[in-house]
């Protein structure tokens, strides 16, 4: 998921994981400079018999289906690449653009996203859905290999040397921008209150900042949360938008809009607005907005 501009929260839509998404990157990057070569590759629908069903047979391969629009994804990536480059070839992890595979996710029956499989010995296994913490996806894994070492499937990814990288300053990662170190250092605090301030005071001097914007209207659904001030629609609508759902947050309150009037109408509205801002690019958006405006006209 991107906003217009791009979001200066690296995209991330799983509110509750926000504060530990770039410590989870420097993770996975610090592992992966040491894993063996192979541990996490890119599958296609033409190198899934081979990279998938065929290693499925030495060495469990988990699959993490993904999109480039969804926030969750970015938490959890992350997260899994750097398990992957820990556990050093025990399993391989096989990373799938669900937009760019439609037919292995149809294979899979993917309704939502992040879902993540694993396939041992050619057989696929559930395994969770959504961006989970750190020592929730660790617990999966250990489970996964157990299961796999009871049915013989003990293998591992070789360890073969990479060459060194070539010295490149410019595809260096580029440093956050500025104006949001005071709200990337509340997020981090768990300061979500002070962090959407942080984003108000960009506003302020940058009047229509769409990443402000859509930074506020991120902190907010996290504050409501926190506090338990919402209830009915209003609440399904914030958990399904920080989960990444947003198909059914904008369902939520679009029912909302329909059955009520006066100010419930125009909080519902509203909310659906800011949530319009937070989703940038996602595929429910364009629905959401018609179906807001037949609503409402």
């Amino acid at each position: 998921m991107s906003t217009p501009g791009g979001l200066p929260l690296r995209g991330a839509v799983d509110l509750a994981a926000l504060a530990t998404q770039r410590e989870a990157e420097q993770r996975r990057d610090s592992a992966m400079g040491s894993a063996p070569a192979g541990v996490v590759i890119d599958v296609t629908e033409a190198t899934f018999p081979s990279e998938v069903l065929e290693r499925s047979q030495t060495v469990p391969v988990v699959l993490d289906l993904w999109a480039t629009w969804c926030g969750p994804c970015k938490t959890l990536s992350p997260i899994l690449e750097s398990l992957a480059a820990e556990y050093a070839g025990r399993f391989v992890l096989a990373k799938v653009d669900v937009d760019a595979e439609q037919r292995i996710a149809a294979a899979f029956q993917v309704q939502s996203i992040p879902s993540v499989f694993a396939v041992l010995g050619g057989q696929p296994v559930p395994l969770f859905q959504g961006a989970l913490p750190e020592p929730q996806v660790r617990a999966y894994i250990d489970e996964l290999l157990r299961v796999a070492g009871e049915n013989g499937i003990t293998g591992s990814v070789a360890a073969t040397p990479e060459p060194e990288p070539d010295a490149n300053p410019e595809a260096e990662e580029q440093p956050d921008d500025p104006r949001f170190a005071a709200a990337y250092d509340a997020i981090e605090a768990g300061d979500w209150a002070a962090a959407a301030d942080a984003y108000r005071a960009v506003l302020t001097e940058h009047p229509g900042d769409a990443d402000a914007i859509a930074g506020i209207a991120l902190c907010e659904i996290q504050v409501r949360l926190d506090a338990g001030l919402e209830a009915g629609a209003l609440r399904d609508a914030d958990l399904a938008a920080a989960a990444g759902d947003w198909a059914t947050a904008f369902a939520a309150l679009l029912a909302q809009v329909k059955a009520t009037t006066g100010d419930e109408r125009d909080i519902a509205r509203e909310r659906l607005l800011s949530f319009f801002a937070v989703a940038g690019d996602d595929p429910a958006v364009p629905a959401a907005r018609l179906a807001l405006s037949n609503a409402l006209f």
